[in-house]
């Protein structure tokens, strides 16, 4: 069993021993959304650490988008509930990079795209750099922000 998903079930436990609601709702969609992708497919597998991490990458997205649109609907308490399982589940992801090592990993993928190339990359290029660069990033950053960086660096 991956250790992610172990600490994951361990701390679910504890959550529901000492009732907290917040953490033990959040935990249990995580982990269901993580059983629900080891049954998709042809057959069953267990996830690796990187697929349970991208498994939670994309349930804290769907928090904040679950808050943004309770929030644009005037439902502050149910806003602030997504908020607050987003926060759970984002404790358990690597730590985001900040904008300088962002900018240091990308500058290194269109280096080694323009190697390949033989000549500087343009916005034509941008899913070679993306790719170069996630594998660089492994989900330490998010795909937008990414991008962004990305697109002004070949806009330069």
């Amino acid at each position: 069993m991956a250790d992610l998903k172990a600490r994951l079930q361990s701390d679910l436990a504890a959550a529901i021993k000492a009732r907290e609601t917040t953490r033990m709702a959040a935990l249990r969609m995580a982990l269901a959304a993580i059983t629900t992708e080891e049954v998709a497919g042809d057959e069953a597998r267990e996830l690796s650490d990187a697929e349970v991490e991208k498994v939670l990458t994309r349930e804290v997205k769907k928090r904040r988008e679950a808050a943004e649109a309770f929030a644009g609907a005037g439902r502050t308490e149910s806003a602030q509930a997504e908020r607050d399982e987003g926060a759970v589940l984002t404790g358990y992801l690597p730590e985001q990079l900040d904008d300088d090592e962002l900018a240091r990993l990308v500058t290194e993928a269109v280096a080694e795209v323009t190697e390949q190339l033989g000549a500087a990359p343009g916005q034509r290029q941008m899913g070679q750099v993306m790719k170069a660069a996630n594998a660089r990033i492994a989900g330490r950053a998010e795909g937008g922000r990414v991008a962004a960086v990305v697109r002004s660096h070949l806009q330069n």
